[in-house]
């Protein structure tokens, strides 16, 4: 009895002159395109489940190359395909600058199932030399990804990657202001535009793009309450708004000290509105130019490196007022659960890890209790 003919894009199988039988079928590739791959088994029904499998991952876009692809092919395709749509587009555009910099640079003519952990740690030592060690590590944990996916979607049986351990860092050595240096600062900023902004980073911790995501309908005055779930960011060429860091809104108690500037805020960007009268951009930002537009997350930090500077202060970034908020909260007994919920990490491992500093004054205070607990008796 004759076999049926398999459905247009199915393939086809025909028996060759040594015997054995032969299928091929248009696949897609993972540069976009599509290609025939060949398949070959000893019997009709062996080719034949070949066949099948090839039209299943066809019909599922899932890529089968017809030979392994470079990296200089996949990643590409990785970022278009598995990071644009599915990460934030900072992620995204970090990822890019990577695997543009210094992955494709360095192992980009290296097919996928041939790459080794001897390719690796070179490529690792030519961007620690190149950047920095912390650029490398950052690049090992694109690659990892990358090849992560290309295990998922069956390119290749395992990820090199995680058989070479990125390099090592060491963690910059934070030296947040004390409390009566971040109040000199405080002092030296109550007359700028930006003064409101300032409070609420060293008072509450937001990160940069969160005091800039703000709008007034995420503040209760009355009832002194702040709910962060946005955050302003710049991509390259775009400024946009977007989810925090961790995809998670959260609510702050207004301390008593961030209620009269704000207030002073809404009355002053009330009168700038006045101002500006036609050209103001309606908008609902609690902090905006004097036209109503967004403020750009560098001119705020560069308000704060001016104000720092003229009132005479350590160089420290805007960033690290969270951190000093933190150690300021740890400092006044507040629970890591509690300051873990205020910043919105979304593990306390990094809160207890990166956001505490702990000063001379309260080692030597530790060292004290030592003294009076190991004291002998006389």
């Amino acid at each position: 009895m004759a076999r049926k003919r398999n459905p247009n894009g199915a393939g086809s199988i025909w028996q060759r002159k040594d015997g054995r039988y032969e299928a091929r079928v248009y696949v897609p590739q993972p540069d976009g395109t599509r290609k025939r791959k060949t398949v070959y088994g000893a019997t009709w029904e062996e080719c034949d489940a070949k066949r099948q499998e090839l039209v299943r991952r066809d019909r599922q876009s899932i890529p089968t190359p017809t030979r392994s692809a470079k990296l200089s092919e996949w990643l590409p395709y990785w970022l278009e395909q598995f990071v644009k749509d599915d990460r934030k587009k900072t992620t995204y555009a970090k990822y890019e600058t990577h695997v543009r910099l210094y992955l494709i640079p360095n192992i980009g003519t290296k097919r996928l199932e041939n790459l080794g952990a001897a390719d690796v740690r070179r490529m690792l030592a030519a961007v620690s030399a190149k950047a920095s060690p912390a650029t490398a590590k950052e690049s090992h944990r694109v690659l990892r990804s990358a090849l992560s996916a290309a295990c998922r979607e069956e390119l290749i049986s395992r990820n090199v990657v995680k058989l070479v351990p990125a390099p090592r860092v060491e963690q910059r050595e934070l030296k947040p202001w004390d409390l009566e240096q971040t109040t000199v600062f405080l002092e030296s900023a109550r007359g700028d535009a930006l003064y409101a902004a300032f409070v609420l980073a060293v008072a509450l911790g937001l990160r940069r793009g969160e005091v800039l995501g703000l709008r007034w309908s995420d503040i209760d005055l009355e009832r002194r309450t702040l709910t962060v779930r946005n955050q302003i960011q710049r991509v390259q060429n775009e400024l946009y708004a977007d989810s925090t860091k961790n995809r998670r809104s959260r609510v702050i108690p207004l301390p008593l000290m961030c209620v009269p500037p704000l207030r002073w805020q809404r009355l002053r960007q009330a009168a700038q509105r006045d101002m500006a009268g036609a050209e103001w951009q309606g908008s609902d930002y609690v902090f905006t130019t004097r036209t109503g537009r967004t403020v750009e997350p560098m001119n705020l930090s560069r308000s704060f490196q001016r104000i720092t500077a003229a009132a005479g202060l350590p160089r420290i970034r805007l960033h690290d007022a969270r951190h000093g908020c933190a150690t300021l909260l740890f400092a006044a007994g507040v629970p890591a659960r509690v300051v873990m919920e205020i910043l919105g990490h979304s593990q306390i491992a990094v809160t207890m890890n990166i956001y505490t500093h702990v000063s001379d004054e309260h080692r030597r205070e530790a060292m004290g209790h030592m003294d009076r607990l190991l004291k002998r008796t006389k």
